[in-house]
């Protein structure tokens, strides 16, 4: 077996939003990944369904796996002939054992990239609206461990980095403060100097405590303060009252659960990011396409005795056309019959394959578009519905009232996706999430699963339809609906939410 290869990708401060393209990619083209606990929980919400998950924890004190098991565990992987990600908080060669982790690889011939990361020195201040450096007050940079191991003094030049007279930041340095703050005022540093600490940054809940060099270590002793977070000592610190912007945004400090199908990229998550909301997708469903069975086939050869065809969802139109390329049919096979959907997703899938529908309800639902197409079709139509096994009753009950004969077909099926690595229920459990977000009902069913035993009452459900809000109440989760059943509209709820602090 030829040897696979290794990328050391940086994943950059927490928003899940700052992965690199390139990381990204690599991530989804991966047969393993390999994490540590300086991932964002974002991001490791929203990993690869078909990779090989590995957890290799680390954070301050506490390390899961030794370094050197680490390099091991790459080598190894990748002599199976394996593409192996090891995803790193930050970048992986700033402060993050990327070179060490190189070494073996290079000793055993493993082939390897390094692809960069954003790292929290910089990006942790600039969504704090410090600039990390300014013309006004300085013109450099000093980036610093703020780590040292146990029982041992620090290596650290504090009298050279006081006369650079520039912004200092100290990464990994929290239960160190008092001592790095004491080391710069002893090498001559006015204690007055402005100084913060910035916690968990870029994320929903990134907090600031802004003092001075003298002050700082007592102030955070009072407030209390959680890990990660940076030091930042400089005159741009003052800079933060001016500057800060990321806390408002529309949903800025908010930290939402979004279900979706396992393997889908979902376009209401890009949609909520850009509002400000730190997301944590859960793949509460699987789509499973069907075996073909002559049912299928029959339906799919025969469209055109059809009157009707009915789409209720963007994957039933992304099946319909896996299976119409396996029957090596094209879309000259729909021309004679008028086309259904249920909203603007599953419109979009379509005019994906050059077709434009001939009919969308008023409302985004399964029993609106009964209702509505019951009135254009004729007794004695014959209406095609190829779905989702578990299906709206209420689509076909107004149909078959109106006398049309309908060919209920189903598809594939929707099932409970495996559990990913995030703990969705000790976030609720702490009240981390604000809001979980739901665009089918199919979807709240499995978020109930993925969460199996908690208790979903007080679990705030901001839902797309009113039969999605029906299944959430169903579960004792306190609902919401939006206007109208789409992205955007969904996406306003969510803002309306926060605002009248719902």
């Amino acid at each position: 077996m030829s040897s696979g290869k290794v990328w050391l990708v940086g994943a950059g401060p927490g928003d899940a939003a700052l992965m690199t393209l390139k990381g990204r990619k690599v991530l989804e083209e991966a047969d393993v990944i390999v994490y540590d606990s300086l991932v964002g929980d974002a991001l490791l919400s929203g990993l690869p369904y078909g990779a090989r998950l590995i957890n290799v924890g680390k954070r301050s004190s506490h390390h899961s796996m030794p370094q050197e098991e680490i390099n091991r565990l790459l080598l190894d992987e990748a002599l199976k002939g394996n593409k192996v990600v090891r995803l790193k908080g930050g970048d992986p060669f700033l402060f993050g054992r990327g070179g060490e982790e190189l070494e073996l690889l290079a000793e055993n011939h493993i082939e390897y990239e390094v692809v960069p990361g954003v790292t929290s020195a910089l990006a942790v201040p600039e969504y704090n609206g410090i600039p990390v450096t300014h013309r006004d007050f300085t013109s450099s940079l000093h980036i610093i461990t703020g780590h040292k191991r146990a029982g041992e003094d620090y290596d650290i030049d504090f009298k050279s980095l006081v006369r650079t007279k520039g912004t200092l930041i100290f990464l990994m340095g929290v239960s160190s403060l008092r001592e790095i703050c004491s080391g710069l005022m002893d090498a001559g540093m006015d204690g007055e100097t402005p100084a913060a600490l910035l916690e968990k940054g870029t994320t929903a809940h990134q907090k600031r405590i802004l003092a001075t060099v003298g002050t700082l270590a007592d102030e955070v002793q009072r407030l209390g303060a959680e890990t990660p977070g940076i030091i930042m000592v400089g005159q741009v610190c003052q800079l933060a009252g001016r500057f800060s912007w990321y806390e408002s945004l529309p949903l800025g400090g908010w930290k939402v659960v979004l279900t979706r199908p396992a393997g889908m990229i979902s376009r209401m998550a890009e949609k909520l990011r850009m509002a400000g909301a730190e997301v944590l997708e859960l793949p509460s469903i699987e789509t499973v396409p069907r075996e073909p069975d002559e049912l299928l086939d029959r339906s799919i050869r025969n469209t055109g005795r059809y009157q009707w065809l009915v789409l209720t969802s963007p994957t039933g139109v992304k099946v319909l056309r896996q299976n119409m390329e396996r029957l090596k049919m094209d879309v000259r096979s729909l021309a004679p019959v008028r086309i259904a959907v249920i909203g603007k997703g599953t419109e979009r899938e379509l005019r994906n394959m050059g077709i434009y529908p001939d009919m969308i309800p008023s409302r985004f639902d399964g029993d609106t578009l009964g209702r509505e197409l019951a009135e254009l079709v004729h007794p004695g139509d014959r209406i095609l519905i190829p779905r989702a096994a578990a299906g709206n009753k209420a689509l076909v009950d107004h149909l078959e009232k109106a006398g049309a004969v309908v060919d209920d077909v189903p598809t594939y099926d929707t099932v409970p996706a495996r559990r990913g690595v995030v703990d969705e229920k000790a976030l609720f459990s702490r009240g981390e999430i604000d809001c979980a977000v739901f665009t089918s009902a199919s979807a709240v069913r499995g978020f109930v699963l993925a969460v199996d035993g908690m208790d979903c009452h007080g679990v705030k459900a901001a839902c797309i339809g009113r039969q999605t809000a029906d299944a959430a109440a169903s579960y004792g989760m306190e609902t919401y609906v939006a206007e109208e059943a789409t992205m955007d509209s969904l996406l306003k709820l969510v803002c309306d939410m926060k605002k009248e602090g719902m």
